[in-house]
């Protein structure tokens, strides 16, 4: 509990640095013989990344799923089992755990037992977003993997959270407002089904009518060529021409009236937001260079050390 309140006065007031909990830029250096750990890391992702280009929005929901369901950054989601996070309702589409699997393996090829399924997680991320038109930024790393992934310990925000309570939901573990607003910039890759927003497009509210904050033009061709009667069909949250590219379209799409999830929608019209998303589309440097920093800040909430997690042989297990 101390640890937790330590990291979170810490993100609060922008002291958390690449020593906390043991991480550090560069911490794998010489610790796995010959080997570059980050460069293996990178190879594999590039390699997945150039057959199967939408593993950014897997890795990046796989980061903030396995930090934000229990405030922590422990790999607890990557955890197996009859009751584990996996099994929790917003978990159920969560992808990614593959591709984890290939790099801790070849890892563990290298230099067994030294490198956390965390640090995979965070590390090719990063390496994710830079291919993806993101730009390049460090990581801290040196976490442990947490040895406790239950369902009944994940808590996640509904896509129809209200911008007061998304505020608070990340608040609680440092996140300001303004970095709450970039946090949700990852939606730039993001999907979702028709299932989850057919309310929105066909009876917002028990009105019979679409959600007038939509724009009339997307309503009707959402409604009429890629929801109609096909709840599992994908819906892209940025606009179809970037979703597979980390750029601030997405806050431009929201200007437009095109916000797809409810809380996508109302942090653009929101006054306490709503300066923050005309900044963001009308910069796409400034998201870049956030989107980065709060991906940092997010990967060091709640990271365990030596004496709380340990490095696992599998990802998928504890030892």
């Amino acid at each position: 509990m101390a640890k937790q309140v330590a990291i979170v006065v810490l993100l609060v007031l922008g002291l958390v640095n690449s020593s906390y909990a043991g991480t550090s830029v560069g911490y794998y250096t010489g610790k796995c013989g010959s080997n570059d750990v980050e460069s293996i890391i990178k190879g594999i992702v590039q390699a997945h990344f150039s057959y199967d280009p939408d593993i950014i929005a897997f890795l990046l929901r796989l980061l903030f799923h396995d930090t934000m369901g229990n405030k922590q950054t422990d790999g607890s989601l990557l955890l197996k089992g009859p009751n584990s996070e996996q099994t929790a309702v917003p978990n159920f589409t969560v992808k990614g755990y593959d591709l984890i699997d290939t790099i801790k393996e070849a890892l563990e090829q290298a230099c067994p037992g030294v490198v956390s399924c965390t640090d995979i997680i965070v590390a090719a991320t990063r390496d994710a977003v830079l291919l993806a038109g993101g730009i390049y930024f460090d990581v801290p790393l040196g976490r442990y993997d947490g040895k406790v992934g239950l369902a009944s310990n994940v808590v996640l925000p509904p896509p129809d959270i209200s911008v007061a309570s998304a505020i608070a939901y990340y608040g609680d573990v440092g996140f300001t407002d303004l970095e709450t607003v970039v946090l949700l910039g990852g939606h730039t890759v993001g999907v979702t089904h028709c299932n989850v927003i057919k309310d929105r497009l066909y009876n917002y509210k028990g009105t019979q009518l679409p959600d007038p904050a939509l724009d009339a033009f997307y309503v009707f061709f959402l409604g009429n060529f890629i929801c109609q009667n096909n709840d599992e069909m994908f819906v892209f949250l940025d606009s179809p021409n970037s979703v597979r590219t980390v750029d601030n379209s997405y806050y431009q799409m929201l200007l437009q009236g095109k916000g797809i999830l409810p809380i996508d929608n109302a942090i653009a019209f929101d006054p306490s937001t709503a300066s923050y998303v005309q900044d963001l589309a009308n910069n796409n440097d400034y998201f870049l260079d956030l989107f980065t920093k709060v991906l940092v800040k997010l990967s060091l909430v709640g990271v365990l050390d030596e004496n709380e997690g340990e490095i696992r042989q599998l990802c998928s297990q504890t030892n």
